[in-house]
């Protein structure tokens, strides 16, 4: 008996040396994750000579404010200053592991947002213009959060090779993807598409030159509007998610891509028809394309992009759309107000950096003409701006100074902006206010001073 135990023992001690042995072959065998921790500290300070439409403490700039007139004076020609690190960052990218020929990957990132809150102060108004977000202690936010699985070295043809990444996440929108050359946080906007968004994207790289790209999108802190305001409500009742095509060509510093985005929303599901509470089945579809190219050679890069088509404000372009009739079940018809918004950024330099930016913007209004003037209240265009925008430029030039992990930069920036009259609270029968045209301008003076590690 004592030998059997013996010769199980040894059996058993087998067993395990052998199946530590395959844990530990196996292990050394499958890669582990790696970690990489990236971020910076970004301070700005920022001086405007007018009242303006900005977000993030102020920090992200979209457009100055139209004529106020009260008492015989504007009370939006009023300059102010402030600075902050409301917008420093802290990121994780994950690689390395990967079974046969799949490779995962993952990226976290988060910055500060929304941190500021209105005067408390009922009287602030008797005071101040209006823009008043300026006490409070920033608060945290998720930019980025995403999985990617790739596959590499896939057969194409005879010889080709292909590749293709699934990203599944939160995101950039694959139609924002693409930045100027500028470190000011809004990065172009409004010229050019900008929001991050829940997403399913995939990109396919055919050999060297071509990828093709395809993604569908949902709606988080970049929405459609309506009219309930700005909302993601609109996207979950319409139950589809906006849809994203585009293909690209890229050799030897040149890269050309072309894309489509679509948009199809519920702005209400509810409705009143003879009194009486009624479902509705209203919706609006939107479609919106885009052209990027950009070039870099040596020191000198040039980016440009323009968007053309109809709605965009989920994605803070100066467009919307219009409620335009009304049915005896209680729907509503709508039409999608057109936009181009257009921006070429120019670069040059390392240690010493040199940027120019140019954007143009044109609210083209609705494509058919509606049976008569809109009121303004049926208008829902994007909340960072107003519908009787006719058109907008922005000259923005740059100088930045790069040391090491340091980057110090001054901007000068003129947004200037053509507004029109409502008449007596409508638009005309194409949604654009085209009645005693003006311009109203805003001078921008921005340092940036941000350590990267």
């Amino acid at each position: 008996m004592k030998r059997v135990y013996l010769i199980l023992s040894a059996v058993l001690l087998s067993f395990c040396t052998l199946n530590a042995a395959a844990a530990e072959k196996e292990q050394k065998a499958e890669p582990k994750n790696n970690f990489k921790l990236y971020g910076f500290i970004r301070n700005y300070f920022v001086f405007d000579s007018r009242e303006s439409v900005s977000g993030t403490g102020d920090l992200f700039y979209y457009l100055p404010k139209d004529v106020n007139m009260k008492d015989g004076i504007d009370i939006n020609d009023q300059s102010s200053f402030r600075f902050l690190a409301l917008t420093s960052r802290l990121g994780v990218d994950v690689s390395g592991y990967q079974l046969g020929n799949v490779h995962f990957g993952a990226k976290i990132e988060g910055d500060f947002y929304s941190g500021l809150s209105n005067s408390s102060n009922a009287s602030v108004s008797e005071y101040f213009p209006g823009n008043t977000k300026i006490s409070g202690t920033a608060t945290a936010r998720l930019r980025q959060a995403y999985a990617t699985v790739t596959w590499k070295e896939l057969p194409m043809g005879v010889n080709g090779k292909a590749s293709v990444v699934l990203k599944i996440g939160q995101a950039w929108h694959p139609m924002a993807a693409d930045h100027p050359h500028l470190f000011s946080l809004e990065v172009g906007a409004p010229f050019g598409p900008f929001s991050r968004t829940p997403l399913v994207q995939m990109d396919a790289n055919l050999g060297d030159n071509w990828v093709v790209s395809g993604a569908a999108i949902w709606q988080m802190q970049y929405q459609s509007t309506g009219p309930v305001g700005t909302s993601a409500i609109y996207m979950k009742y319409g139950k589809t998610p906006e849809l994203y095509a585009a293909v690209a060509y890229k050799s030897n510093g040149f890269l050309l891509r072309a894309g489509a985005d679509l948009v199809s929303i519920k702005p209400r599901v509810l409705g009143k028809a003879e009194d009486k509470v009624v479902k509705v089945s209203d919706r609006k579809t939107s479609l919106l394309g885009y052209v990027y190219t950009q070039y870099t050679y040596k020191k000198f890069a040039v980016k440009a992009k323009t968007t053309f088509g109809e709605g965009g404000e989920h994605m803070n372009l100066m467009s919307g759309y219009a409620k335009v009739g009304e049915n005896t079940d209680g729907s509503w018809n709508y039409a999608s107000m057109r936009n181009s918004s257009s921006w070429l950024s120019m670069t040059y330099g390392k240690k010493w950096q040199g940027v120019l930016f140019l954007g143009y913007v044109k609210n083209l209004g609705l494509a058919d003409a509606a049976s008569g003037p809109i009121a303004k209240g049926d208008v829902y265009f994007c909340s960072n701006g107003f519908s009787n925008i006719n058109q907008m430029y922005r000259i923005n030039p740059q100088l930045i100074y790069n040391i090491g992990k340091m980057n110090i930069g001054l901007e000068y920036q003129f947004t200037n902006v053509q507004y029109g009259e409502y008449e007596n609270g409508c638009l005309n029968k194409f949604a654009l206010a085209d009645k005693n045209l003006h311009w109203v301008g805003n001078h921008r003076v921005n340092m940036m001073i941000k350590y990267n590690f």
